[in-house]
């Protein structure tokens, strides 16, 4: 990962300083181990995927998740999302239920978010990768300081995001996003023991909508 980063040219480019910094390198070491030596989601290959589908250049949301699914063939590389054909999470149900309510229309039938991240939602979880049923298993190695360049990245070169914040982790991790200059919406964490405490009613949909269009900007195509 140091010097062979696989990840898209304009993230890259703004990215640039942490590939250099000792933590990445240490990151770098401990990620390829652990795909040499255990099961780890999501392949290798699919990594950067959130970056991948979702360039710099073209960023217009933000929503924050925290560890890649740990299940069989769950992971993708996109935060709350999973491969076609693969049962909806229980987060990702209420993420569709509040969707529903809010703009009045039928859920997708797929919990495939890679029509989102090709419109300008950057999928990102705080940790990229995790071992197989082992939730939390590759925090606090260095993938949260290379999320957080992401975020401060986002926050101090460009203008007029949405950043979904659902659930305290989320919001101590945008923390320190500009509200100046972006739209900053906070709501409980989608699962079900809290969606019904706060998620529920957040109208964060329709919201998003109103702020990019307000700002020139295409509105996304939730459904």
């Amino acid at each position: 990962m140091k010097s062979r980063v696989k990840i898209e040219p304009s993230w890259k480019k703004a990215l640039s300083g942490e590939f250099k910094k000792p933590y990445f390198t240490k990151l770098t070491n401990f990620v390829r181990n652990e795909y040499e030596s255990e099961t780890v989601y999501p392949p290798s290959k699919f990594m950067f995927q959130a970056f991948e589908f979702c360039p710099f250049d073209k960023v217009k949301v933000v929503i924050l998740g925290q560890d890649p699914y740990h299940g069989p063939s769950q992971a993708n590389g996109l935060c709350f999302s999973v491969n076609e054909k693969i049962s909806i999470p229980p987060s990702l149900k209420n993420i569709y239920k509040e969707i529903s309510s809010d703009l009045e229309a039928s859920p997708p039938s797929t919990g495939n978010l890679m029509h989102w991240a090709e419109q300008g939602i950057l999928l990102l979880n705080a940790t990229l990768t995790v071992r197989a049923n082992a939730p939390g298993s590759h925090q606090h190695q260095g993938w949260e300081e290379f999320t957080d360049a992401v975020i401060q990245a986002l926050s101090d070169k460009k203008e007029n995001l949405v950043f979904l914040l659902w659930g305290k982790y989320a919001q101590e991790k945008g923390a320190k996003i500009n509200k100046e200059k972006h739209l900053v919406l906070t709501a409980a964490h989608p699962s079900p023991f809290s969606a019904y405490h706060g998620f529920f009613g957040c109208k964060h949909f329709s919201k998003t909508n109103e702020y990019l269009k307000k700002h020139g900007e295409k509105d996304i195509k939730w459904v």
